[in-house]
Order: C-alpha cells, then structure tokens, then sequence
C-alpha cells in the first residue's frame, strides 16, 4: 500500500529519456544504449591496478548523462547506470573475479556540496545484486581537495592526485580481490593512486571498473 502511493508520488523514470517507465530505463532507451556499449577490458603490466574494464566510450549521450549524473542532482540516473551494467553478461563474469567493491572518493568538502558520491551509488546497488561482492566505503579516503583532474594535462593529473588517498582498517583488504570503481577512466591517474595504497594495504589483485573511457 505505501509503496504504491510512493510510486504514485514519485513515478520511476527512464534514466536516458526521463519519461516516466515501469522500469529505470525504457525498452525504446535500452535499445539506443545497447549502441554505445563497449564492455572493453584492458590487463595493464605497468600500473598498480591488473584489469581496467568499462562499459561505454565517453563520448555523445553517454558523457551528457553522466555529467547531468555527476553534477546536476540526478542521483536516480544511478539505477539505470546499475541496470545496465547487471544486464551486461560479459561485465557481470568480470565482476564475479572480486570478493571487494569499493567506490573512489571524493572530498569531504566535494561531497557535501553536492550531496552524494556517484560511484558510491552506483557500487552499492551492485553489492546488492552480486552476491560475491562486498560493498566497504569505509576504508579508502580523500584527504586532499583537489583541482578537478578534467581540467588538467596527464603531468599535472599525476601530481594533483599524489598523496590524496589514505587507507583505514585496511587489514581488510590483506589477500583480497579488490574492485575499484570510478565514473571515467581518462589517463587512469587517479585509479592508479588509489590502487597504490590499496596494494601497499596487502591486496591480492587489482580491477578498475568505469562506467566510460574517454
């Protein structure tokens, strides 16, 4: 009864379009979408994380969602980034590798100005679906405000996010396949920062997973 007048009140809507949908993307939606996935992975040697895989090419409709998701408030465009990646089986193997699932961070400052982590939302909703992964945000922290690295070379990148993360209670991370997720991957200089402490922490393996590669 409640939950019905909730929806009444507040209708699910079509992450991509915004027309109100039984689900949190359309039929017409998904079939668009289903042209932009990518599902690429890519094993590096040089980095301190192993696997990076993401689902689409930074690029057209796929970057004016996710920068409406990143900064204009539209956290329920979350469940369609989820829904599309749980309904992606090649993704979903990938997922399966990794016993941990934790969400970059963002700043203290960062995230009360705009009142959420994106890629918290997002690895929240796919703990919940997998049952292999353990969803921890407790563990991997941002101490420093920095410069927004979209705005920055890859030279700068690597020293604007130097010394940024810390770990806490990463014991337990020891032994551990651990996944990190972000919303872009573009030169990787963040992710490669986070996984530095992460494997100074004791983890077994390293996977990146990006909603899009620019």
């Amino acid at each position: 009864m409640l939950s019905n007048l909730i929806n009444l009140i507040y209708p699910t809507v079509c992450g991509i379009c915004g027309e109100i949908s039984k689900e949190d993307i359309c039929n017409k939606c998904k079939v668009k979408i289903k042209e932009h996935q990518r599902s690429k992975k890519h094993i590096y040697l040089t980095k301190n994380f192993d696997t990076h895989m993401y689902l689409f090419d930074y690029q057209g409709i796929i970057r004016q969602k996710i920068l409406q998701y990143k900064f204009g408030e539209k956290t329920y465009i979350s469940k369609c980034f989820s829904k599309v990646i749980l309904n992606d089986k090649k993704i979903c193997r990938f997922l399966k590798n990794y016993d941990i699932i934790i969400p970059v961070p963002i700043s203290i400052k960062r995230k009360k100005k705009r009142g959420y982590n994106q890629s918290e939302l997002i690895a929240k909703q796919l703990a919940k679906q997998m049952r292999n992964l353990k969803y921890i945000p407790k563990v991997l922290y941002k101490i420093k405000d920095t410069i927004p690295q979209s705005i920055l070379d890859k030279e700068k990148r690597i020293e604007n996010i130097r010394g940024a993360y810390y770990i806490k209670n990463g014991e337990i991370l020891k032994n551990r396949k651990i996944l990190l997720i972000d919303d872009i991957y573009t030169t990787g200089s963040t992710v490669n920062e986070c996984s530095k402490i992460v494997k100074q922490a004791g983890a077994k393996e390293i996977g990146i997973f990006t909603l899009a590669r620019d």
